[in-house]
């Protein structure tokens, strides 16, 4: 059974703007390659897969660290959950009908921890009590504004872990309690 995972860079105040974050820093960017080694496959949204999409693509001007995550995130199979879209990317699949019954389904099929990526998908599968953890990667950033960590209704939740992961990034994971 698979691990579905949420976690996402953060904000002191609880916001996602990648933009505004920055790059990651080296520590923390290897952190990510290794992560996504380790993945049964990921679960996107699709604005999050939008962005995600650059990894498909090598770039002109990137190191080997770029490589290294462009090589993870390609051997991962990505399922991507959007009515809009009509097709998507190399080695991903689409899931546009019967959400609830197609996640159950991957949950049950697939073996391993699976990264769940996006607020409006998360806020989704949290409604429907199919997130196994939530990992914060807290940065010492005060936003004021973008798109909140958490929306809608989420359960309660209990830390099981803190961990300083690079140069002032915390990853904070918690369960539902």
């Amino acid at each position: 059974m698979a691990k579905f995972v949420y976690g996402l860079n953060v904000s002191l105040d609880g916001y996602i703007d990648h933009q505004r974050m920055g790059v990651p820093d080296p520590v923390l960017f290897r952190h990510f390659v290794a992560q996504v080694r380790g993945l049964a496959g990921m679960v996107y949204g699709r604005q999050m897969y939008e962005v995600m999409r650059y990894w498909d693509e090598d770039g002109d001007n990137w190191g080997a660290d770029e490589h290294d995550y462009a090589t993870a995130w390609r051997s991962r199979h990505k399922w991507v959950v959007s009515r809009s879209l009509s097709s998507v990317g190399p080695n991903a699949t689409l899931i546009s009908d019967d959400i609830d019954a197609a996640l159950r389904r991957l949950k049950s099929e697939v073996d391993g921890e699976m990264d769940i990526a996006g607020t409006v998908l998360a806020q989704s599968l949290a409604e429907l009590s199919l997130i196994d953890e939530y990992r914060l990667y807290l940065h010492p950033l005060v936003l004021g504004h973008g798109k909140p960590y958490f929306s809608g209704t989420h359960p309660r939740l209990h830390l099981v872990a803190s961990e300083v992961i690079a140069n002032d990034v915390i990853r904070l994971t918690y369960v539902p309690a």
